[in-house]
This record gives C-alpha cells, structure tokens and sequence, in this order.
C-alpha cells in the first residue's frame, strides 16, 4: 500500500511540475531580422463579400511555414490602428517574420493570422480626416462584419478549427480597443484576447466584463499591454484595475516605451507564445510592470516611475548642472545622459 501511495505522490509532483510554465520573456534583440536559414510562411491578399458592408473587402492572411490543406489551424484575427488598414501590420510591425523567427525556434502553435481592414465602410482607405466620425464608427461598425462575413469565409476557403477554443483576436492602438470590445463582447467567438495600447475606443470595464464569473470560466487568455509612456496607459490600466479588483484573471504587461510598433511587435512576439497551448494563470502576477508612472504622480506626471524590482526612476532636465542628487534620508546621485536629462 505504501509503494502505491508513493507512486501516487510522485506521479502528481511530476504532473504538476510538467504544466509549471514559465514566464514569456520580452523580445531579445533580433527578433524580428529576416533569416535565411529558416522556412518561411507566405502573406496572400483575399478578398471577400461584405454583406455588412455591401462590397467585396480585403484582408491579408499569413499561412505558417509548412502549411499543408491536410492540416486543421487555430486562427488569429491581427487588427491594426486608426491610422492604418490591412497593411498596417505588415509595412510597420513585419508579422511574418516575428513568426517565421518562433516558428524556427519551436516556440508557437502553427496557426493562421488573419489582418483585415478593420474600418467596415465602403470606401475603407486611411485618407483624409482618419477621425471623422463616420470612419470612427466605422470601427464599431467591423464588429458585424467580423463575425457576419469574415470570419465565415475564413471557415469556408481554409482549414481552420470552427470552435471558439481555436480563435484569437488581438491589435494595436484602435484594433487593441476593437479586440476588447469585440473579444470580451464574444465570449462564445473568441477565447484568446489581447489589447496593445488600447485606445479610447475600449470601452469602459464594466460594459467590457459585466459578468466577470462568466468571464473567468470562459476566457483562456486576457493580454493587455501599453509603453509606460504612452498618453492613452489610462485605458489599459483601468481595465487592468477592474479586472484585479474582479479576480479575472488576465496578464498586464507594461514596458518602457510609447505609442509604436516597438511596443507592438513584442506584443505580438508575447502574445502570439501564450496562445493555443495550456495556460497556467500563476503566472500571470509575475508579468512585470516596469517603467511605469507611480500611482500617486500629480497632473499625470510621466515620473517618478516605478520598476518591476522596486527601483523607482526621477527625471530631471538639467544640462548645466555638474551633479544632481536625490535625497530620501539617503542621498542618491544621478546619471546625466547627453541630452542633459
């Protein structure tokens, strides 16, 4: 009986330490640098009938390295920015290499990226007045259209898992905010949701998760991420706060940076690792914050800010000055840099 129960025990340790997961590490410096040596995936334009709309839309869509019709693939929706369109992603965050790149190093599910123009209108382009207010509800507008026209034709022209538990949604700036809304709106569409500096699109926590039990049994992955530096932080980290406050599990991620596609290519380079493959959500408190404002700054100050090792980082601009100190009971000297900063 004693060999038995010892068998037991040791069968649990190991299962428990086979799901230990650990963190996904920010990107390493050429990540996204093209390789010669590795197979590739390949970037096709499709164009499909809008009934929302009432025209045929363009979307891009990546097949991994090895794609083979044989094959069933989890699909992610890639949304890009009020700015941008279907190519958004391609010109500035290069996707497909970031992938090909964790494809060759065995780090990602082969899967099917989707990037639509997420501006549902019939005339779509990014011209004129980006903020006008047909073309900014044009954003709200995508949501029928994903679900209603794209997603469908994806089903119909690739093979793809049909199932809620196999599509991601996930994008940058407005597409960030679009990928909250949408995804949180969806629950029974889209288990795996991620928002890169959402912008003021996002809707406010409440409406997003007014039902956080519904949404802790349903959601498989929540990302949100933002530069420290970036203005629209706010909006992440409300939804942050309500999610905490709601026990939702979810993993908010913020680095040092701004609004740009520095920020977002290691959103996707993150993110893309997290999905469809078990989760362990221990780990998402041991997601660092780094470089964030303190919560006690006056007027939205950017500085102080608080790193994810209990640092805290002060700002001055003082280019004259021969040494600056910070005096905390301790006196702390500052490291000047060339802009006198």
């Amino acid at each position: 009986m004693k060999k038995i129960v010892s068998n037991l025990t040791f069968l649990l340790l190991f299962t428990i330490t086979a799901f230990t997961q650990d963190i996904i590490e920010h990107a390493p410096p050429g990540f996204d640098a093209l390789r010669a040596d590795i197979p590739h995936g390949r970037i096709d334009t499709i164009t499909y009938n809008s009934v929302t709309v009432g025209n045929l839309r363009k979307a891009l869509i990546y097949l991994p390295p090895g794609f083979s019709k044989m094959n069933k693939y989890p699909v992610l929706y890639l949304l890009h920015g009020i700015g941008g369109d279907e190519m958004e992603w391609l010109k500035g965050g290069t996707p497909q290499v970031v992938l090909d790149n964790l494809y060759a190093g065995g780090k990602i599910e082969p899967m099917i990226v989707v990037m639509p123009n997420g501006r549902a209108m019939k005339d779509d382009r990014a011209t004129g007045n980006i903020m006008a207010p047909d073309k900014v509800q044009a954003f709200a507008t995508f949501e029928k259209d994903l679900l209603n026209d794209l997603i469908p034709y994806i089903q119909k022209k690739y093979p793809v898992y049909t199932d809620r538990e196999h599509r991601a949604i996930a994008g940058l700036s407005m597409g960030g905010g679009q990928s909250l809304n949408f995804g949180l709106g969806n629950l029974d569409t889209f288990a795996w949701i991620g928002g890169f500096s959402s912008a003021p699109n996002t809707k406010t926590p409440e409406q997003l998760v007014p039902d956080p039990a519904a949404a802790r049994q349903k959601i498989k992955l929540l990302w949100i991420s933002c530069g420290a530096s970036d203005g629209l932080i706010s909006f992440s980290k409300r939804t942050h706060d309500y999610l905490q406050k709601n026990n939702v599990p979810h993993i908010y991620y913020i680095e040092p940076g701004v609004h740009d596609f520095k920020v977002w290519k290691n959103g996707l380079f993150m993110f893309s690792q997290l999905i469809f493959k078990p989760v362990d959500t221990a780990t998402f408190s041991k997601y660092p914050v780094e470089g964030a404002p303190a919560e006690t700054n006056v007027r939205n100050a950017k500085y102080p800010q608080v790193l994810a090792d209990h640092r805290v980082v002060f700002h001055i601009k003082a280019p004259e000055a021969r040494k600056v100190q910070v005096d905390l009971g301790r006196k702390y000297d500052m490291v000047k840099d060339s802009t006198g900063v």
